[in-house]
C-alpha cells in the first residue's frame, strides 16, 4: 500500500490552475490533470457521495445537499449521518483488500458515525439559551480535545456566512498535519472550502479571485510538503466548477402564485408548510427538486416550471434515470437552470412576512440552499457595527436575532449544480503520479477507483 492524500479544493477548475496556484500547478505538471465530468446535481453532498462510493445518486441516495423527507413531511439540509448513504465507501473497499489499511476523513461530508478509522467534521454546540458555539465532532472522541487544545475551536463563523475567509481552510490544514503526525493513516481525505465563497459572491471572472487562489494554494502547499516528505501520493480534485450567474429564479413564488404553496402564519411571519402543498420546490443552487404529491397534477406543474425564465429543462420519471436521479428522495420533477441562472428558496411574496430566519445564517432551518448568507445586508447603516452590537447582546445573555443577511438574490454572482458547458469550467482531477494520472476526462463515478489505484498500485 502507498499512503495517499486526497484534497477536495472546492470550486477549483482546470481553468483556475495556473500562475496563482504554483503548488497545484507543479503537481499537475509533474503528474497530470484532467477534467471531471460532474454528476448531476454538481453540489457538495451528491458529488462527494459519488466520488467515494463510485455510484450515482440513484444508487447512493444523496440527491442533493438536502431533500424532502417524505415520511417526516419536512425539508432537511446538511444532515451529517453516514447512515444516509447507500453503497460501499472507498475505505471499506480498501480495508477488504488489506486489513492494515486506515482512513482519515477530514471534513468531507456524511462524516458522523462513519466506518472509517478517523473523522472530523463541524458540529456546533446549541445550548438551550439559543446560542450557537463553534465546535467539531471527531472519531475517536479524544481527537476533538486534541485539536481544540492545539488549534483552538474550529472557526465555524469563518467556514460559512458573511465573515468567511481562509481561516477555516487553514484550520483544516493544521488538523490534517496533526492527524498525519499522530495517526499516519493510509488514506487521508482533506476538504478545503475557501474558493467556494468569493466564487459565489463575486463570480469566477472577478479579479479578486486571484487572491483566493493564492491563499488556498498556500494552504494546500503546507500539506503537500508534508505528504511528499512521507512519500505519499497526492490527488487534488473538486466537486464542481462555479460559473457566472445573473438571474435568480424564484420557483416557489411562481408555485405560490399558481396556488400550490401553503404557509403557516406564526406571529405575522410565514413558514412554508410542505406537507400541505400541492407542489413545492427544494432549491439547491442550479437544481430544484419539485415535489408533487398528486400525480395527476404533474403535467400542470411541469408546464408551469418549464415556462419560467432561466429554466433549461425539467426532468420527469422518463428522463431522470439518464441523469442518475431516479431515486425516491428526488423530486417528482427536477428542474435544471440555464447556465446564467440559479434557484432561490424564497416562497413569500412580501419581505415583511418572511420567516425570522431568512435574514440570518441558518442552514438547517431554511427549506433550501441560500447563498445570500455570504453577504452582509448593505442596507445596514454600519454593517460591522451592527454585527458587533448583536454579538455583544448575545454575550451579555440577551436573546437577539442575528438578522444581518439581505434578501436580495441578485447579489449572487456565481453558482453551480448543472454540468458546465465547458470541461475547463467544471471540476478537476490532478494526480502527483504520472503513471496513475488519467489520460482522458474522468467520469465522477470513476474517482473511487482512481483513489484505490493510488493506494494499491
Amino acid at each position: 500500500m502507498r499512503s495517499t492524500v486526497v484534497f477536495n479544493v472546492v470550486g477549483l477548475t482546470p481553468a483556475l490552475v495556473g500562475e496563482h496556484t504554483p503548488n497545484l500547478q507543479r503537481l499537475a505538471q509533474n503528474g497530470g490533470l484532467q477534467p471531471i465530468r460532474a454528476v448531476t446535481p454538481a453540489v457538495t453532498c451528491a458529488a462527494q457521495a459519488t466520488y467515494l462510493t463510485g455510484s450515482q445518486p440513484s444508487q447512493h441516495g444523496i440527491v442533493g445537499n438536502g431533500w424532502f423527507f417524505r415520511d417526516l413531511s419536512e425539508i432537511w439540509f446538511w444532515r451529517q449521518s453516514n447512515k444516509l448513504v447507500d453503497g460501499e465507501w472507498v475505505w471499506e473497499t480498501a480495508h477488504k483488500r488489506n486489513s492494515d489499511f486506515t482512513c482519515a476523513n477530514l471534513f468531507w461530508w456524511y462524516n458522523m458515525y462513519l466506518t472509517a478509522d478517523i473523522g472530523v467534521t463541524p458540529r456546533p454546540m446549541y445550548p438551550a439559551d439559543g446560542r450557537k458555539i463553534p465546535d467539531c465532532y471527531a472519531k475517536p472522541a479524544e481527537l476533538r480535545d486534541e485539536l481544540t487544545a492545539k488549534l483552538g475551536r474550529f472557526p465555524l463563523f469563518k467556514f460559512w456566512g458573511p465573515m468567511t475567509d481562509i481561516s477555516s481552510s487553514q484550520w483544516i490544514a493544521d488538523c490534517a498535519l496533526h492527524v498525519l503526525d499522530t495517526r499516519r493513516p493510509t488514506l487521508t481525505l482533506v476538504y478545503f472550502p475557501h474558493l467556494d465563497y468569493n466564487l459565489q459572491r463575486l463570480g469566477p471572472d472577478h479579479p479578486g479571485i486571484a487572491k483566493d487562489l493564492a491563499e488556498v494554494d498556500t494552504v494546500c502547499g503546507q500539506v503537500i510538503e508534508r505528504a511528499e516528505q512521507d512519500g505519499a501520493r497526492i490527488v487534488v480534485l473538486s466537486e464542481y466548477g462555479i460559473t457566472p450567474v445573473s438571474r435568480p429564479i424564484h420557483v416557489n413564488r411562481a408555485l405560490r402564485q399558481a396556488g400550490h404553496i401553503q404557509v403557516r402564519e406564526e406571529m405575522g411571519r410565514e413558514l412554508l408548510d410542505p406537507g400541505a402543498c400541492s407542489a413545492f420546490a427544494v432549491a439547491d443552487h442550479q437544481i430544484a427538486h419539485i415535489y408533487v404529491p398528486e400525480q395527476d397534477r404533474l403535467a400542470e406543474v411541469k408546464a408551469l416550471i418549464e415556462a419560467l425564465p432561466g429554466v433549461e429543462t425539467v426532468l420527469d420519471a422518463e428522463t431522470k434515470p439518464a441523469r442518475g436521479l431516479d431515486h425516491e428522495r428526488a423530486g417528482d420533477l427536477v428542474a435544471v437552470a440555464e447556465a446564467d441562472s440559479w434557484f432561490t428558496y424564497y416562497y413569500w411574496l412580501d419581505d415583511a412576512r418572511c420567516p425570522d430566519f431568512a435574514r440570518t445564517v441558518e442552514i438547517h432551518r431554511k427549506p433550501g440552499y441560500d447563498p445570500v448568507e455570504l453577504f452582509l445586508d448593505p442596507a445596514l447603516p454600519v454593517p460591522m457595527l451592527s454585527v458587533a452590537w448583536r454579538l455583544l447582546k448575545k454575550v451579555l445573555g440577551f436573546r437577539t436575532l442575528m438578522d444581518v443577511i439581505p434578501l436580495d438574490a441578485t447579489l449572487v454572482k456565481g453558482s453551480h449544480g448543472r454540468p458546465t458547458d465547458r470541461d475547463d469550467d467544471g471540476p478537476v482531477f490532478i494526480s502527483s503520479d504520472p503513471r496513475l494520472a488519467p489520460n482522458a476526462p474522468v467520469e465522477a463515478t470513476d474517482v473511487k477507483d482512481l483513489i484505490l489505484r493510488h493506494i494499491f498500485e
